[in-house]
Parts: C-alpha cells; sequence; structure tokens
C-alpha cells in the first residue's frame, strides 16, 4: 500500500505543487476581486467534472467492473468492454456540452446580466466543453489504475496545470491591448478559461502511451444495450454524489457566495487550493490504491483482509492528515502570505483567505475519510448507501452555507464544509460497520489519544515559533516569509513523529520503517 499509493502520492505532490505555483501565478495576475471570483466560480463547475469523474465516480464504478472483466473473460473482453464504456462516454458528455452552450448562449442572448454574472456566463460558456475532455481522461486514467499504473495517471493532472500556468504568461498578455490597462482584467481573463481547454486535451493525451504499451486500441464500440455500459452507469449515477461530497459541497456553497458577494468565492477559493494539496496526496492517492484492491478482496469474499487493509489505510489516512490540519490552522497567515501575496493580492486579501482557511482545513481528515470510506462501499458493490448519505448531508450543508455565508463571509463557507464532512464521515463509519458486522477498528481507535497528544505538541512548537519569528526577523521579504513557514512547521512536524514513534504508533513505525528499506538506510 505505502509503495503504490507513495508513488501515486509523488506525482500528486508535484501536481499538486504546480497547482499551487498555478493559483500564485493566478492570484498575482487577478487577485481576490469580482473578475478572480467570476473566473473560479465558473471554473468551479466544469472543474466539478474532473473531480467527480477523475477522482471519483467513473473511476470507482469504473474500476471493479473491468477487473472483473480482466479476471474472468480475458483482455480481448476487457478492451472491448473499455472501448464501449468509453464511446458511451462520449456520446453523453457531446450532448450534455451542447445543451448546456445552446442554454448559456440564448440566456445571455435574452437578458441583460449584471456585470459580474454575465462575466461568469461568458467564461463558463468556453471552458464547459472541457467536461467532455475529461470525461475521457477519467476513463484512461480508471483503465490505467486497474492495470496497476498509479504513477502516470497522477502525473496527467502536472500536463494540466503546465497549459493553465502558460494561459496566464504567454496567452494573457496578448488579449485586451486595445483597453486601458486598468480595464484589461475582465478581457485577459478569457486566456485562462482558453488554457483550461487546452489544459484537457493535454490531461488526456499524456496517458495514452502507456494504454498503448498495454495493448489498448480505441475502436467504436456502440454502448446501446451493452452490458458493461448499463452496470457502470448503475454504479456511476449514485456514485457521482456518494464519492465526491466535499466537491459538491464547495460548488453549492460558491454559488451562494458568489450571489452574496463574488469576493467570497474568490477567498474561499483560495483556502481550498491550499488544503488540496495534503488532501490530494494522501486522501486521493490512497483512496485510489484502495479501490481496486478492496474490490479484489470482496470478489474473493476475504472480508478479513479487507478490514485489515481499510484500517491500514484510514490510520496512514488520520496520521499524515492530523498534522497537515494542524498546521493549516495554526501557520494560515504566514502559509497565505507566503504563497498568494503579491501583485494583485493584497494584504487585505491575505486576510480574507487566512479566515477562510482556519475555518475549512479542521475538516481535513474527515474531507479525506470520506474519499475512503466511500470507496469502500463501491468496492462491496453498493453505491445507494453513500449516495443517500451525501443527500442528507448535502441538505445539512446548505442551511449551514446560508446560515453563515452572511455573518462570516468565507470563514462561514468553511466552518459549513467542515461540519457537513464530519457528519458525512460519521455516518459511512456507521452504516459499513452495520453491513460487514464489524470494522475491527479498535487498533485504530487506540491511537486517537496518543495522536491527539502528539498533534497538541505540534500545534503549540509551531504556534510559539511562528511568534517567535514573526517578533524577531518579521516577513519583509520572500526568504523570511519562508522561513516563517517552514522552519516552524519543519520543527512542529518532527516533534509530531518523534513523538508518535514514542507512542509507538502503528502507522508511523510503519512509515519509517519502509522509507529505511527503500532508501537502504
Amino acid at each position: 500500500m505505502l509503495k503504490s499509493s507513495g508513488a501515486m502520492a509523488a506525482a500528486t505532490l508535484l501536481s499538486r505543487l504546480l497547482g499551487m505555483v498555478r493559483e500564485m501565478v493566478y492570484a498575482r495576475f487577478m487577485g481576490d476581486g469580482w473578475v478572480a471570483g467570476a473566473f473560479q466560480f465558473a471554473f468551479t463547475i466544469p472543474n466539478l467534472f474532473r473531480r467527480l469523474l477523475g477522482e471519483g465516480a467513473l473511476t470507482a464504478a469504473f474500476i471493479p467492473i473491468f477487473k472483473e472483466k480482466e479476471k474472468t473473460h480475458g483482455e480481448i473482453e476487457m478492451w472491448r468492454a473499455a472501448n464501449a464504456v468509453i464511446s458511451g462516454l462520449v456520446i453523453a458528455a457531446s450532448v450534455v456540452v451542447a445543451l448546456v452552450l445552446l442554454g448559456l448562449s440564448v440566456a445571455l442572448a435574452v437578458h441583460q446580466f449584471n456585470a459580474e454574472t454575465g462575466l461568469m456566463l461568458r467564461l463558463l460558456r468556453v471552458m464547459f466543453p472541457y467536461m467532455l475532455l475529461v470525461c475521457v481522461a477519467a476513463a484512461f486514467m480508471g483503465m490505467l489504475n486497474a492495470r496497476g499504473h498509479f504513477f502516470i495517471p497522477a502525473m496527467g493532472a502536472t500536463m494540466l496545470n503546465v497549459v493553465m500556468i502558460a494561459s496566464v504568461l504567454w496567452l494573457a498578455p496578448r488579449l485586451g491591448l486595445q483597453y486601458p490597462k486598468g480595464e484589461r482584467l475582465p478581457h485577459q481573463i478569457f486566456a485562462l478559461a482558453i488554457g483550461v481547454l487546452a489544459a484537457g486535451v493535454a490531461q488526456a493525451a499524456f496517458q495514452l502511451p502507456t494504454l498503448w504499451r498495454d495493448g489498448f486500441r480505441y475502436r467504436w464500440v456502440s454502448p446501446w444495450r451493452d452490458e458493461t455500459v448499463r452496470r457502470v452507469i448503475y454504479r456511476m449515477i449514485p456514485g457521482t454524489i456518494g464519492v465526491a461530497a466535499f466537491q459538491i459541497n464547495v460548488t453549492v456553497v460558491l454559488a451562494i457566495a458568489f450571489w452574496v458577494d463574488p469576493q467570497i468565492v474568490a477567498s474561499f477559493n483560495y483556502a481550498v487550493r491550499l488544503m488540496e494539496l495534503p488532501q490530494g496526496m494522501f486522501g486521493i492517492s490512497l483512496a485510489t490504491y484502495l479501490l481496486p484492491t478492496l474490490s479484489g478482496l470482496a470478489a474473493e469474499k476475504n472480508y478479513t483482509e479487507f478490514r485489515t487493509t481499510l484500517r491500514h489505510g484510514m490510520s496512514t489516512l488520520f496520521f499524515l492528515n492530523l498534522i497537515a490540519a494542524i498546521l493549516l490552522v495554526v501557520l494560515a497567515e504566514p502559509i497565505v502570505r507566503l504563497i498568494f501575496q503579491h501583485g494583485r493580492f493584497t494584504d487585505a486579501s491575505t486576510t480574507r483567505a487566512t479566515f477562510a482557511l482556519m475555518c475549512l482545513a479542521p475538516g481535513l481528515v474527515a474531507f479525506s475519510a470520506v474519499n475512503i470510506l466511500a470507496r469502500a462501499f463501491y468496492a462491496l458493490g453498493d453505491t445507494q448507501t453513500p449516495m443517500k448519505i451525501s443527500i442528507a448531508c448535502l441538505a445539512v450543508n446548505l442551511v449551514l452555507a446560508v446560515a453563515l455565508v452572511v455573518p462570516l463571509r468565507q470563514g462561514g463557507l468553511g466552518l459549513a464544509n467542515t461540519a457537513t464532512s464530519i457528519c458525512n464521515v460519521s455516518l459511512l463509519l456507521y452504516l459499513l460497520r452495520r453491513k460487514l458486522t464489524r470494522l475491527e477498528m479498535e487498533p485504530l481507535r487506540a491511537t486517537f489519544l496518543p495522536l491527539a497528544v502528539a498533534g497538541t505538541l505540534a500545534g503549540l512548537v509551531a504556534w510559539f515559533g511562528w511568534q517567535f519569528w514573526e517578533n524577531s526577523l518579521g516577513h519583509q521579504t520572500v526568504a523570511l516569509q519562508i522561513g516563517e513557514v517552514f522552519v516552524p512547521a519543519g520543527i512542529a512536524g518532527l516533534v509530531y513523529w518523534i513523538t508518535a514513534l514514542a507512542f509507538k504508533i502503528p502507522a508511523a513505525r510503519e512509515m519509517v520503517g519502509f522509507a529505511l528499506v527503500k532508501f537502504k538506510l
């Protein structure tokens, strides 16, 4: 598990770091004003499909069936089934894209929207075909994961970020030159929308060589009345809601926030991006590895090993994401300042994004655990239960977001998402225990108190370290800002790890042992 998810985590780390570079470039270019809010909300809608399909429902539904075909019918039938699914995805996505583009064009033609809404809808019209591209990329990702390839699919997102960064640095300066300098941003922002489409092409194309070497050749296979396509659709529709509660929550609350004030969208979005780094590295990487592994164990009815593997995954996730959540809360201000405060992103922007991050980061462990637990249900062939739980939690999230967004603005959205995800993971655990009769999570629960002690010590070390640095050296230069984040975080992380080893936390000892073997120390 550590080897496979570790390789994927390395690729995901590179992708997420490039994603942070992309957000730094975005922040410098457009700040957190109404134009930034319009772009980020418009991008959230097609990007939702990337998260649902690339990191969620399509792979969750497709991988178990793909593996089953490989084991029971051989590679010829496996590739035929894959081609049928891809053909069906292209048809369905093309229809949805065409209908949405038609609706947006008609709405913009017959109604005069305000500047913020009008810009958002025009940007959405440019970016929405990304949905079609991401459907294909997600299918490729699922096929590669099922064949044991985790690194290359995770690296696909790296290509996406490279292209999107290039759209800001190369294309944006070439647009809107006919307007005065202070009025160019609403026109230059379309370069970023064009970059989204180009990035979708790059992400899908990057995975093709590895698939080709594995024997895949695309051929049109009619999806109508195809048994595999029917099974994937049956599992995918509820899974779209079940496995991606966090992403759906973000989209819903951003819609509410955009209606209140587009600036809230931009501030909250920057906080979400910061939290996605550890979530993607650890939560998504582990969940992606666990789905085919748990599916194989469920197919063999080896539920003892199923429980053990799930517990190991949850233990590793909890150990890694707990310290990440603590550091994101304690060091929120210096982290935001270091990464984003350049160009149009001002001191006031830092204050707004910091508040959002401090309210959102406490739910990091729950956000990531939802991905793993939902995949446990899918491995057992149950897509209905996560869907029902997510529907209930989405209703709770909507109520909390509406209640909190006006008094607390972006912080209210963070608190709503945190509370909803804790509710979601609690219900998933309860119902999974009922489904399996027992979960055998007692060894994991025994680590909660020791990890709470380790986390508290690490949080105090990080806070006092930051305060000492701020009072002694300040943050006037980039070098000081880097030190203000990494010195306290590094010391706190070391304290956390040593304390965990002293308490003999299994996840800490296993990872140290793995590292010693890996690097021959």
